[in-house]
C-alpha cells in the first residue's frame, strides 16, 4: 500500500495506491479474520532487529495509545490468550478495514493498481500498470514477500535498493518448519497439538505446537521461526512436569505420562524404547526417555513465503530517520512497516509496530 502527497496545509492532495481491489486485504486474513492487533506485553525484546530502534517507536505510540485510537473509532478489542499470552483481538478484521475506509473517505484511491517502478526527477514518478502518478512525497508501506496471493511483491526492496539502501537478507518468518528424515514421525501426528517450550538462539518460546503434514507449526513454532538460523532447536514436550515424578509408577509410559497416547507411541517408537512400566526403566532407557524434555534437532527448512505471515530482514533501520521514517538516502521518501528490518513475534506485535510507525510518520508529515 502506498500513500503519496500528504495532506498538510502545503500539500492538499493525498492518494493511496493498492495492488488489491479492496484496501486492507492482509488485515482481513490476520488472526483468523479476528485481527490480533496488539499485545499486553509489548516490549523491544519481542522484536528481531535493532531493539533500540524498536524501543524508541514503542515509547512514542504505546499499546494503550493504539487501543484508545481504536476505541475512538468504534473498534473495541478483547484480551484472548488461548493461543498467545497477552494477545488482543478485535471482533473481526472487517471492523478495522471499515475503520480505515471511513478514515480515508476523502483520499483518492488507486485500487487494483500495481506499482512497477518509482523514480525521482524534480519529484517522484510512480509508474503503474494504469499509468503514471506524480508525487512530491511518497510513503512506502507495501509489506514484504509473504502472501503473494494478496499482492505481496518486492517493490519496497527494489525501490530502496534503487535509492541506495542496504537490504538485510529476506527470509520467511512466523512460519512452520519442515522436517528431516529422522523427524518424519511428526507427519504421522498431523492435526495433534501440544503445549511445549521451544529453545532457539538463547530464546525460550512457550505455547502450542501443531503437528502438520509437512512438519510442524502452531503459535510457539511460528515465533521460533523468527529467531531460527538453520541450526538446531530444542523442544520440551513436557514443560510442566518432571519425569522423576513418574518413575515409581508401575503403569506403562504411554499411560502414566500426561501426554496424548498417540504422541507417546510415535515418540517412543522414534527413540526405540518399549512402552512398558515406567518403573522398570534402567538408566540408559531413562536417558532416552529424557529426550521428551530436551528433544534437539535441526529442522529441514520452513513452509516458505506462501505460508509465512511475515518477511524478516529488510531495509536497514540505521538508514531510516527514527522520528519521521524518511529515507536518509533520498529526501521525501519514507518506508514503514514490514519492509524494514524489524520483525515482531506472533501475537499482535507486528500490528502494534506498524500502527506506531504510521502514527509517527504521519505526525512528522503533518508538521511540515
Amino acid at each position: 500500500m502506498f500513500a503519496s502527497q500528504i495532506d498538510t496545509k502545503k500539500y492538499k492532495n493525498i492518494c493511496l495506491i493498492d495492488t488489491n481491489s479492496k484496501i486492507g486485504q492482509k488485515i482481513k486474513v490476520s488472526g483468523g479474520a479476528k485481527c490480533n492487533i496488539t499485545n499486553e506485553f509489548i516490549s523491544k525484546n519481542s522484536y528481531l532487529g535493532d531493539t533500540d530502534f524498536a524501543q524508541n517507536i514503542l515509547e512514542q505510540f504505546t499499546k494503550d495509545d493504539l487501543i484508545a485510537f481504536l476505541g475512538k473509532n468504534r473498534v473495541f478489542v478483547n484480551l484472548k490468550e488461548n493461543l498467545v499470552k497477552g494477545a488482543y483481538f478485535c471482533k473481526s478484521s472487517q471492523e478495522v478495514i471499515d475503520m480505515f475506509s471511513l478514515l480515508t473517505t476523502k483520499v483518492k484511491k488507486f485500487l487494483d493498481t500495481k506499482v512497477l517502478d518509482i523514480s525521482y526527477k524534480n519529484g517522484f514518478k510512480i509508474e503503474t500498470n494504469k499509468g503514471l502518478i506524480e508525487a512530491k512525497k511518497v510513503v512506502i508501506a507495501s509489506g514484504g514477500l509473504s502472501f503473494a496471493t494478496l499482492g505481496a511483491s518486492s517493490i519496497a526492496f527494489d525501490t530502496a535498493q534503487k535509492f541506495g539502501h542496504t537490504i538485510n537478507t529476506l527470509t520467511p518468518a512466523l512460519v512452520g518448519f519442515t522436517v528431516q528424515k529422522e523427524q518424519f514421525w511428526f507427519k504421522d501426528l498431523s492435526g495433534l497439538s501440544l503445549d511445549v517450550n521451544i529453545f532457539v538462539e538463547n530464546k525460550k518460546i512457550e505455547g502450542s505446537l501443531l503437528f502438520a503434514h509437512k512438519g510442524f507449526s502452531g503459535p510457539a513454532v511460528l515465533t521460533s521461526s523468527l529467531y531460527w538460523k538453520k541450526g538446531k532447536i530444542k523442544i520440551d514436550f513436557l514443560p510442566k512436569d518432571k519425569l522423576e515424578n513418574f518413575y515409581k509408577s508401575n503403569k506403562k509410559i504411554s499411560t502414566v505420562l500426561p501426554l496424548p497416547k498417540r504422541f507417546l507411541e510415535e515418540f517412543l517408537n522414534s527413540i526405540n524404547l518399549e512402552d512398558k512400566a515406567i518403573s522398570t526403566l534402567n538408566e540408559e532407557e531413562k536417558t532416552r526417555l529424557n529426550l521428551l524434555k530436551a528433544y534437539e534437532f535441526a529442522p529441514a527448512g520452513n513452509f516458505g513465503y506462501t505460508k509465512a505471515e511475515v518477511t524478516k530482514g529488510g531495509i536497514f533501520t540505521d538508514e531510516i530517520n527514527q522520528i519521521s521514517f524518511e529515507s536518509l538516502k533520498q529526501k521525501d521518501l519514507y518506508f514503514i512497516g514490514e519492509c524494514l528490518d524489524l520483525t515482531g513475534e506472533l501475537g499482535g506485535f507486528n500490528f502494534q509496530m506498524v500502527f506506531a510507525q504510521a502514527f509517527l510518520c504521519a505526525k512528522s508529515l503533518n508538521s511540515i
